[in-house]
């Protein structure tokens, strides 16, 4: 039979890293896609002893026309037509006060974040289209679930991907593709080092990339759910703030959110 396949962006580093290495130890052909070089030869060389295979490449994910190169050499690296899951993972975060931060920051968040996804997923089309239960997740964020002052931008990009993983989870499943969301809080990486807001201080830094890849791993798996899932929080802060915004009044989510933002 041939492999399950899974194509990655963002996987030279950080979640990214961790979730290649996790499906490359359970078979998986593995695509590892990133702008770093370094890290990506890296990665080679530490999966080259696990039960799948990785195959890497350069991939800069605000490049559409590279999205569409990088899929079309990985998949012919298995049966020519499979894709079983897209990992949407590339992203950034800058953390300030609005204002202060130069327009380049926002729109280069914006850039990663929404517009690599819309890229890398309408470019996955045909492959997913073609593969009986593909799935997409896409890594979103706790700060999706309110917005989080000193995080204006980078939680907008992750409303955006809340609202692209809703909307599509519904429009494709006349292809049996189902699209998901990750909710990790802040995650111990390079992205966060450095990062000091009123929220991280409430809340601190405390996911490692284990515990998301292994949450990553843990959706994808085939599960009989009674209703249909398509966000997983992951921690449980990112559980309990998810929980309550479900049932609690919009005044006191801000309130909530207010409070642990020190604002």
């Amino acid at each position: 039979m041939t492999r399950p396949t899974v194509f990655i962006s963002g996987a030279a580093a950080g979640i990214g890293r961790a979730t290649a290495l996790k499906f490359a130890a359970s078979g998986y052909l593995v695509g590892a896609y990133d702008i770093d070089e370094t890290g990506l030869a890296s990665l080679g060389k530490e999966a080259a002893s696990l039960s799948g295979r990785v195959v890497t490449g350069i991939l800069d994910v605000t490049n559409s026309d590279q999205w569409e190169t990088r899929l079309k050499e990985f998949v012919a690296e298995g049966d020519g037509r499979r894709l079983d899951i897209l990992i949407n993972n590339a992203g950034i975060l800058a953390a300030g006060a609005f204002e202060d931060m130069p327009l380049a920051v926002h729109r280069r968040q914006i850039d990663i974040n929404v517009n690599g996804v819309i890229y890398g997923t309408l470019a996955a089309f045909p492959y997913l289209k073609d593969t009986p239960g593909a799935q997409v997740v896409n890594l979103c964020s706790a700060s999706a679930i309110y917005g989080q002052p000193e995080l204006v931008t980078y939680g907008a990009t992750k409303f955006a991907v809340r609202g692209i993983t809703e909307a599509l989870d519904l429009e494709w499943s006349k292809y049996d593709i189902s699209v998901k969301a990750m909710w990790p809080l802040f995650v111990q990486t390079a992205m966060t080092q450095g990062v000091s807001t009123g929220t991280t201080s409430s809340l601190g830094i405390k996911l490692t990339v284990k515990d998301v890849s292994d949450a990553i791993f843990a959706a994808t798996r085939p599960v009989k759910r009674r209703l249909h899932k398509v966000h997983f929080p992951v921690g449980l802060p990112s559980k309990a703030l998810s929980l309550g915004s479900r049932f609690s009044p919009a005044w006191l989510t801000r309130e909530v959110n207010r409070r642990l933002s020190h604002t």
